[in-house]
């Protein structure tokens, strides 16, 4: 019997998703908050329900893709939370990007029940979502993800076990990591040709032929240059994942110099307005910190 699948947030990456399953023609009731979310996904095949739960309930898998670990909290286990109708061998896939610790005490009290939980948060971004090729960092038991990984395959074209409940939120924190600290070091580049009066679209070019190359200065350093700051991925979710990463690190005492002052970045680009702008915009604040650029985009 296939799989019935219910989709909790239908955001810029969870419409993706969501849209990406309707396609591969799983059975797939859908619930968002922001009611003007749903009639893509609907035109696909999907059925809006009126709730988290109503969505949620008979489900084999529900998806979650939402901003916080307090919104996880709340729709698993809140006043009308989707926990209390799930039934025994029911799995929530969780691709929202939250805290590891809370994570691992969502899994622990939803096993209570009978019901199974991967973290799995992915990567990839709004075309990702959109293309169906997202990354997914994958926590929780592995004959679980066995079981759902048709699912999974709908949506991404990589999907990596690494370990027990809370090992995905990991993975996704180091990704965030090591994202964050390239468009720093790119967004610093772009300022240093600028300075110096020299094109930073033929820096980037000749950069992209070397050791330099990376994901971010394809895409986000050429977004930096033409300053298009349209969201793909907003400000103020970046600073709440590297907040989330800084915390890890910070209760495992690990040294984090790096992480800690692009924290302090986007927490400055936030607290100027710019939440909702690309979390790239983090280079014209470098830019304005240097006094190259006064404007906002």
């Amino acid at each position: 019997m296939p799989l019935k699948i219910a989709f909790v947030g239908l955001g810029v990456m969870g419409g993706g998703m969501a849209a990406n399953l309707a396609r591969k023609g799983f059975d797939l009731t859908v619930f968002s908050r922001t009611s003007a979310k749903a009639p893509p996904v609907v035109a696909l095949g999907a059925t809006l329900a009126a709730s988290a739960a109503a969505a949620a309930r008979g489900a084999d898998v529900v998806f979650l893709c939402l901003p916080a670990t307090e919104d996880v909290g709340a729709v698993l286990f809140g006043e009308s939370g989707i926990a209390a109708g799930l039934s025994p061998g029911a799995v929530v896939i969780d691709t929202s990007t939250i805290d590891p610790v809370a994570t691992r005490a969502f899994a622990a009290r939803l096993a209570e029940g009978g019901v199974a939980m991967l973290d799995c948060p992915v990567s990839g971004g709004q075309k990702g979502a959109a293309d169906g090729t997202l990354s997914c960092m994958v926590g929780g038991p592995a004959e679980v993800l066995d079981r759902v990984r048709p699912c999974l395959e709908a949506i991404a074209t990589t999907i990596v076990h690494i370990g027990d409940a809370g090992a995905g939120q990991v993975a996704k924190a180091c990704n965030q990591i090591c994202v964050a600290a390239t468009m720093l070091g790119a967004s610093e580049a772009v300022a240093l040709a600028l300075a110096l009066d020299v094109d930073p679209e033929r820096v980037r070019e000749a950069l992209l032929g070397g050791a330099a190359r990376s994901a971010v200065l394809e895409r986000h350093a050429l977004r930096l240059i033409a300053r298009d700051f349209t969201p793909g991925f907003r400000a103020r979710l970046m600073e709440k994942d590297l907040r989330i990463a800084v915390a890890a690190m910070t209760g495992s005492r690990v040294y984090a110099p790096v992480s800690a002052g692009i924290l302090q970045l986007l927490g400055a680009l936030v607290q100027t307005g710019r939440g909702d702008a690309d979390w790239g915009a983090v280079g014209a604040l470098v830019q304005e910190l240097s006094g190259l650029r006064q404007e906002r985009s």
